[in-house]
């Protein structure tokens, strides 16, 4: 976003951060994301002042600041997981609002780790997979796949205050949403989307997670691939991206503690166009965390 870069250790009275997790040690498909926030931070310089519908300013509003790349090993699974939680560790201390740019899914569970300080929060998830499953290929436990399941089992996140929105693909059996749904998931399919329609979705996401804290986490495999195909886990007949961003718009108010924007690979899309529609759901994101900040200040 054209952004000052700032050193964790110097960021002082920064309001929102926002921070690069070039990590694809979770992938379970096609690797690559660990490019994506140098792309996205290429691409986010077209991004401009003011959000064109809202009037929202999230310059004016906040100080916002990029405070650079994680510092994750691409070898080490268990060591990223904690140098990521640790960061954010660190964010957290010095009251810093993260919105964090993947990087496949998995980098959400060690953000948690380190945001939630005891706290067990909500989840708004735009995106075309659960991620909760047990394993993957049989064994592996920390995954993209499996990501928000171990964030329920370390009590991150309350499952009764989770909404899936976009859920879509083949699966591996035909019982695989059933555990999300048996802790409480709200799951709303592509095709419970378009039967409800956009307004009746936002309102069931509202109630949902309530006023409580909230963490908004945004996969681009959301988005049907004719939109974005950059992205490991391509599912057909998704949301188009003005349709994302009027979900990400309705949003509006929410006690957001974090967000992330995730699954962006470039070597599949070297145009970049799956990295400037990242981009645009970020400053989305951002009108969101700053306008909320504003309130809160007040």
């Amino acid at each position: 976003m054209r952004l000052p870069y700032v050193l964790l250790d110097h960021a002082a009275e920064i309001d929102i951060g926002l921070i690069g997790v070039p990590w694809d040690g979770g992938t379970t498909n096609r690797a690559g994301t660990r490019h994506g926030p140098k792309q996205i931070r290429e691409m986010s310089a077209l991004t401009r002042n003011v959000h064109h519908v809202t009037g929202v300013r999230p310059y004016e509003l906040a100080n916002c600041a990029d405070l650079g790349d994680v510092n994750a090993n691409p070898v080490d699974l268990q060591d990223s997981l904690a140098e990521i939680e640790q960061f954010y560790r660190s964010v957290s201390a010095k009251g810093i609002v993260p919105l964090s740019v993947g990087g496949d899914h998995l980098l959400s569970l060690p953000v948690m780790r380190g945001i939630c300080n005891g706290r067990v929060i909500g989840m708004v998830q735009i995106d075309a997979h659960t991620d909760t499953n047990a394993h993957s290929f049989g064994k592996h436990k920390y995954t993209h796949a499996t990501v928000f399941r171990r964030a329920i089992e370390e009590g991150l996140l309350d499952p009764r205050r989770i909404v899936q929105i976009g859920i879509r693909g083949s699966l591996y059996d035909a019982d695989d949403m059933d555990w999300g749904r048996d802790q409480g998931i709200r799951i709303i399919t592509i095709e419970e989307f378009h039967d409800l329609g956009l307004s009746e979705v936002v309102r069931i996401a509202r109630e949902i997670v309530r006023g409580d804290p909230t963490y908004l986490s945004f996969d681009i495999d959301a988005l049907d691939p004719a939109y974005a195909p950059g992205t490991g886990t391509p599912e057909v007949g998704g949301l188009t991206t003005i349709e994302a961003q009027h979900l990400l718009r309705g949003l509006r108010g929410l006690d957001l503690i974090g967000a992330d924007v995730v699954e962006v690979s470039p070597p599949f899309d070297m145009s970049g166009n799956t990295a400037i529609v990242a981009a645009t759901m970020i400053f989305e994101i951002l009108c969101l965390l700053t306008e909320q900040l504003k309130g809160r200040k007040r």
